[in-house]
């Protein structure tokens, strides 16, 4: 089994041999340079548009009635003491019940809400990071009429003398809205203007999965699932609700001594998907192919009808194409697992997706597998849009409004959108900024930020959520519901209407403070959602089997990313810029995937930028060589190519979103004409940036039916043979071992449960103030991520050595190892090894080891000699390279004062790093340091589950387990006793360094056997 990050790391190509083992590497860009006068402008332009002033401006301005006067303050409220509230996230389309940590009334971090019956505490990496919008100074700050700003009464005076006078239909344009206080609102608006109608459109669509099933979204529950065969549906990562399925999947991934069984996990998609890189069995298909794929499953299960020859590779040379088998095998044990069994598609496709509820039906899993409590997310209506924007551009619609939406950018209509909105004779935006859709209306009346609002949602049948506002609004803003019942004539509050309607729910008050204070309830509020009549499985099946047969054209799939979305409303949130993408760890912008295979047929080489044409609509991106990316396709993010954003979204990457098919509603695929340019462009990435050391044992895997047979034998421990009598060379050290008298503290990470979200690496960012660097410096390797995935591809055919021809490999008489790995997620912080190799080359001893089994940093001590970056094995320790958040010359050649933005997220219990100065992983030491002086006020011990990090915390998987070792009774203890001697490993175990991480190996639920494999890092 061999292991590689990349194309490059697997073809060992010259670029990467020069320098995969150089740890500083030099700056090559002629614009480029370590003095910080030196940046270029643009890169870091796009981190700014954050404000301080509007903050302190708001505080200066809260009415004294809502100010709290410290001299005469509440019980629970204390200068620098957090105070969290619970609150919900929610987009459109994610939706997370949260917990907000505000300092002083500033909200400064996001945790999951653990009451959640949905979320069960768990966080993505969206709503991680979406603390950061709040002061986003990108957000429009006033009220406008055509882009000037305007007096409020003002433009509520000649919108309602507009409305009144309008004689065409009205329109509200929204994505999904969830929130039944919402929907009464927007319907006492309708009952004030008649002619008023909802249209919904989300723009990653499920349609054809609301047509399948009546109207509504299924709830699922893979947690009971023993099969799981995903058709397209990246569940993992984007689809309808990822961390509840998350949660829900991994129920049934973890193995232990008493639990030796696992689900079956098998894939079908065209990009390598999150949920791929999870799945026991992954086969690569082209868009066109799944019809195909899904009418076998339904004529096997439901009609009993053999598989046959699905797929044709012409490469086969007269055998059967590989996959066919694969299908078959997960045909026969979805019809084996019967209720236990579950089907999921990605499609928006109405006849796929109605063989596929044919399928679940089938296999009898209503109650099991399939949930009563249908989901409410992405309600859109592709059918109802399309009319819209045709009505809109034939001049009867009289007045539209835009409620948090943007279909100039995210509508593959939205040129047609943008012609429309010139033909309607009253245009209102509430959204949040002057985006691509509110730049083109006439008024603008600017909605709050959730976090300065109430709301309420439901995000599933039976299931209630409440957000509340957790500082006073920063801007001139209001909330659009409340704008929305000025206009129908209602003068009340939102809070106020929201209360009223929730009288049923909450008769008393003290029933309304505990959901206040809990944040979720039970109960049903929305109305019932509209019926449709869906597609009969024999007429889906004869439609799909009259599909067009793949040809030899290049196919597109759009898909959305794990960090923006496709909507494109976390574009201007650099978090989510600089978060690494799972599969290809790419960061600032979208690219080109395309299969190896093309590439060298081709002669592209990566960064090679190339023409997408579909539709009479053409972009240009880098290439970017993907492993697992189905033959004849490339793949393009959605959600990039924003151009009114703000200054750190605006210009990134290119909109993808016309490029889809929009016959029989919007098909999220194409046929593509691909043409190279002369341009090359840097993709940002990260994968190869700390290459580990060479030829030793990083990551573990193994089969279950290895584990079934000896779950000790699993597990790789690296012997050395010694002659009798000597000890063995890795237990042979210059340290003393340390005794911890009072608590050591430590990490175990379940690789079986680590999907890769990536939540953990910006729930780390947000709680340790780390700095946010630019496209140009992550291409110049200083990103400055405490926490990283690293993503390592394997595949059991390989080739030591590659014939090249320039820098691209050619295969000889083998399967390119390329085209279908496997691949495991592991997360990499500092290992707080006991033997530390950094601790005794620090010249200043600026890095020591605690009596707690830490390793600690002194900020004001350490010189910056990056002695201790160049030992350590595992590369986790980052070197400022300029004052990120101070007022130096790197931020007024940029144009902007940087610590702007620092000022409004830092937390202020971590110290907020200088230029020179190394930095890394903690283990959180501010929340350990927290927990136990909590813990001596009351002069007992941390009690287990107290004291917990900002990425075990934000796991959605439970992967990550903390505590403390010298408890026997707490978790990682029992967790550690369970797996010794069984999965438990220690990463470069060999080198003694003897860390304070364990992690458990990996156990896969595939068809093929193999033996236990190591990582090795090749130079």
């Amino acid at each position: 089994m061999k292991y590689w990050k990349g194309i490059e790391e697997l073809e060992s190509a010259p670029e990467f041999m020069q320098s995969a083992f150089a740890e500083f590497m030099p700056v090559k860009e002629s614009h480029e340079s370590n003095d910080a006068t030196s940046a270029p402008r643009r890169d870091f332009l796009k981190l700014m548009g954050f404000g301080v002033g509007a903050a302190v401006l708001a505080s200066c301005e809260t009415p004294v009635r809502k100010a709290i006067p410290y001299l005469n303050k509440p019980e629970e409220v204390d200068p620098s003491i957090s105070n969290f509230y619970a609150s919900t996230y929610f987009t459109g389309s994610d939706y997370n019940a949260v917990l907000v940590k505000a300092r002083d009334g500033r909200p400064i971090k996001l945790e999951g809400n653990p009451e959640s019956p949905i979320t069960r505490g768990g966080l993505s990496a969206r709503a991680q990071a979406a603390v950061l919008s709040l002061y986003d100074g990108g957000r429009l700050q006033n009220f406008a009429i055509k882009g000037q700003k305007a007096d409020v009464k003002q433009v509520d005076q000649e919108i309602r003398s507009k409305l009144a006078a309008t004689t065409g239909r009205i329109a509200i344009v929204s994505p999904t809205i969830i929130s039944p206080s919402t929907k009464k609102a927007i319907a006492e608006f309708a009952a004030r203007y008649p002619s008023t109608t909802h249209v919904m459109y989300d723009a990653q669509s499920a349609t054809g999965l609301l047509q399948a099933n009546s109207g509504v979204v299924p709830g699922y529950d893979f947690s009971k699932a023993n099969v799981i065969v995903s058709l397209g549906a990246d569940f993992l990562g984007t689809w309808i609700s990822p961390v509840e399925y998350a949660r829900q999947y991994v129920v049934n991934r973890k193995v232990s001594t008493d639990k030796r069984t696992m689900s079956r996990h098998f894939q079908f998609e065209t990009a390598m998907s999150l949920t791929g890189t999870n799945a026991d069995v992954r086969v690569p298909i082209k868009p066109s192919e799944l019809a195909a794929t899904t009418l076998a499953i339904y004529n096997f299960v439901v009609n009993g009808t053999a598989i046959g020859e699905v797929f044709s590779a012409k490469e086969a040379g007269g055998k059967s194409d590989p996959r066919n088998a694969k299908l078959q095998t997960a045909a026969q044990e979805l019809k084996n697992s019967g209720s236990t069994g579950l089907v999921v598609s990605g499609s928006n496709d109405p006849a796929v997706q109605a063989l596929v509820t044919a399928i679940n039906q089938a296999l009898g899993n209503a109650g099991t597998t399939i949930s009563a409590a249908q989901s409410n997310v992405r309600q859109g209506d592709d059918a109802r849009m399309a009319a819209l924007v045709n009505d809109m551009n034939n001049g009867s619609v009289g007045a539209v409004i835009f409620y948090n939406a943007n279909p100039v950018f995210n509508h593959p209509l939205g040129s047609k959108v943008k012609s429309g909105i010139a033909k309607v004779p009253l245009t209102i935006s509430l959204n949040d900024r002057l985006d691509e859709t509110g730049s083109l209306c006439q008024y603008a009346a600017p909605d709050n930020h959730w976090l300065e609002s109430w709301n309420d949602f439901e995000p599933k049948a039976g299931y209630l959520s409440l957000s509340q506002p957790v500082i006073t609004p920063l801007f001139t803003t209001r909330q659009a519901q409340e704008s929305l019942l000025k206009w129908a004539g209602n003068n009340t509050t939102y809070y106020k209407y929201l209360r009223a309607n929730w009288r049923g729910i909450t008769p008393t008050d003290a029933a309304w403070d505990k959901v206040v204070h809990d944040g979720v309830a039970t109960g049903t509020a929305l109305p019932t959602a509209t019926a449709m009549t869906p597609m009969s499985a024999a007429a889906a099946a004869s439609q799909l089997s009259g599909a067009a047969k793949p040809s030899d054209t290049i196919e597109l799939a759009l898909y959305e990313k794990v960090g923006l979305s496709a909507d494109g409303c976390g574009a201007n949130n650099p978090f989510l810029q600089e978060l690494p993408d799972p599969i290809s760890k790419a960061t600032w912008g979208n690219y080109i995937a395309v299969p190896h295979a093309m590439a060298v047929a081709k002669k592209w080489e990566q960064n090679d930028v190339v023409k997408v044409t579909a539709n009479g609509y053409s972009i240009e991106l880098p290439v970017l060589i993907q492993p697992g990316q189905a033959n004849g396709t490339v793949g393009i993010a959605l959600g990039y190519g924003r151009t009114l954003a703000g200054k750190a979204g605006d210009k990134v990457g290119e909109n993808a979103a016309p490029l889809a098919m929009t016959t029989n509603g919007i098909q999220y695929m194409n046929t593509v004409t691909l043409e190279k340019t002369s341009s090359t462009s840097p993709i940002a990435q990260t994968q190869t940036h700390q290459t580990l050391m060479d030829r030793r044992p990083v990551v573990q895997e193994n089969s279950l039916a290895n584990y079934k047979k000896d779950p000790k034998k699993v597990t790789e421990y690296e012997k050395i043979s010694t002659p009798d009598g000597l000890e063995a060379p890795e237990k042979v050290s210059l340290w003393q071992d340390y005794q911890y008298n009072n608590h050591h503290w430590g990490m175990a990470v379940d690789l079986n449960s680590c999907i890769g979200c990536g939540s953990c690496v910006v729930g780390c960012q947000t709680e340790n103030n780390i700095a946010v660097v630019g496209k140009q410096q992550v291409i110049n390797r200083r990103e400055m991520h405490w926490m990283r995935i690293d993503r390592y591809y394997s595949s059991d055919t390989h080739k030591d050595s590659f014939e090249t021809k320039g820098k691209l490999s050619t295969y000889a008489a083998m399967e390119d190892p390329s085209e279908n790995p496997q691949v495991i997620h592991q997360p990499m912080m500092c290992q707080h090894c006991n033997h530390a190799p950094c601790e005794t080359v620090c010249p200043v001893l600026a890095t020591t080891h605690s009596t707690e089994g830490l390793n600690q940093m002194t900020y004001n001590r350490c010189i910056g000699t990056r002695y201790c970056a160049n030992n350590c094995p595992y590369k986790v320790r980052r070197f400022n390279w300029f004052s990120y958040y101070s007022n130096d010359k790197f931020e007024i050649v940029n144009g902007h004062m940087f610590t702007d933005l620092g000022r409004m997220v830092l937390n202020p219990d971590v110290t907020v790093r200088a230029r020179g100065v190394m930095e890394k992983c903690s283990f959180c030491v501010q929340r350990i340091q927290l927990g136990k002086l909590e813990a001596k006020k009351q002069k007992r011990r941390p009690m287990d589950g107290e004291i917990v990090t900002a990425c075990a915390q934000s796991c959605p998987t439970e992967a990550i387990v903390f505590g403390d070792m010298k408890d026997p009774n707490s978790r990682i203890s029992k967790l550690l006793r369970r797996e010794d001697g069984e999965r438990a490993f220690h990463s470069l175990a060999s080198i003694n360094v003897q860390p304070n991480v364990t992690y458990l190996t990996k156990i896969r639920n595939s068809e093929s056997e193999f033996f236990a494999p190591e990582v090795e890092e090749k130079a």
